[in-house]
């Protein structure tokens, strides 16, 4: 089968690998539909020979297309429209038993980073990973669903996001759209920041209440002018910038709640009063269970959101080495591979 690889210092190789078989409680689903992710440039980026030699990516879509020994009809069956977590665990442990396998207390095993992912014609993955495909979403809007979307969702229900709230999302790229157009969805007061006109475009398409341009003003003040200077009631912060990640916590009003879902970097805070006197909040996410990606796609469903609008890029495997030098630049809307 032919499969993308990161070879290090920014080289993308396309080649041809051995298909996969599936052994007891393993399935192997033949991939309609791969997305490029943010946290794939982490990878993409490192030096080379300081990584494995791994199949890239980690937004698997498809359909199962080879059963393994003891696996369930319920878990899978040859013909399903699937989603994939993306991890692995041990399976037993409270955290594997709860959903979330990328804490297992053994360690995990994350699809496209320690272990083999979905740039490729075909995945072998657990079958307990199988996440099913709703019949109205297509296989790229599954793909979203199964890392950048479900990671927006994840983190505006860790924040209890209502319909009472005004919301700011930091970071406009592709899970940051995916929060303004959930928090929409949910009622939510929703304005949204980016240094990039285009994606403050695109948030103001994807139903953003107002846009902030963080280098055109201060972003702390235009978002208390905005709210009668109280300051909003939460903040969904998808960067990685440690300016933005302190400018969203002072952004906050008292008794506000911010939720970090951008990986890497770090922050420092003036603990007295940026975070005790505010009686802020101050939660991470990391990406969701399969309960949360199940109920992220049902969401989508329910409420008609338009996951394909996302994408700006569609690729072919064979065209990886050059979709990745344009996505590496950080100015475009979501690319996804289709098979």
């Amino acid at each position: 089968m032919k499969a993308v690889f990161f070879t290090g210092d920014r080289n993308v190789e396309v080649a041809d690998t051995p298909d996969p078989t599936p052994g007891p409680g393993e399935v192997v689903i033949q991939i309609k539909a791969s997305g490029m992710c943010g946290s794939d440039l982490n990878t993409l980026r490192a030096p080379a020979g300081s990584r494995p030699r791994l199949i890239a990516g980690h937004e698997p879509c498809g359909i199962v297309a080879a059963v393994g020994p003891d696996v369930s009809p319920k878990q899978a069956r040859v013909g399903d429209r699937v989603m994939d977590h993306h991890y692995s665990g041990c399976g037993v442990c409270i955290h594997c038993r709860d959903g979330w396998t990328q804490l297992c207390e053994d360690g995990s095993t994350v699809y496209g980073n320690t272990g083999h992912g979905s740039h490729a014609e075909y995945m072998l993955v657990p079958a307990y990973t199988c996440i099913p495909l709703p019949e109205e979403l297509s296989f790229s809007a599954g793909a979203a669903i199964s890392c950048g979307t479900g990671t927006a969702y994840g983190g505006l229900m860790r924040l209890g996001l209502s319909g009472r709230d005004t919301i700011a999302i930091f970071g406009q790229g592709p899970v940051g759209l995916s929060g303004t157009q959930l928090a929409a969805a949910m009622g939510a007061r929703v304005i949204s920041l980016d240094i990039e006109s285009s994606r403050r475009d695109a948030a103001l398409g994807f139903g953003a209440d107002a846009v902030i341009d963080p280098r055109a003003e201060d972003p702390v003040e235009a978002l208390r002018e905005l709210t009668g200077g109280r300051g909003v009631d939460c903040v969904l912060d998808c960067t990685s910038s440690a300016e933005a990640r302190l400018q969203g916590a002072r952004a906050c009003k008292v008794w506000g709640r911010i939720c970090y879902v951008g990986m890497g970097g770090e922050v420092t805070y003036d603990v007295s009063n940026d975070v005790i006197k505010k009686q802020l909040t101050i939660v991470g996410s990391w990406t969701f269970s399969q309960n949360g990606q199940a109920e992220c796609a049902r969401f989508c469903v329910d409420r008609n959101i338009d996951v394909d609008a996302l994408f700006s890029h569609r690729w072919s495997l064979d065209e990886a080495p050059e979709a990745y030098v344009m996505f590496d630049r950080q100015n475009t809307g979501k690319g996804v591979f289709e098979l």
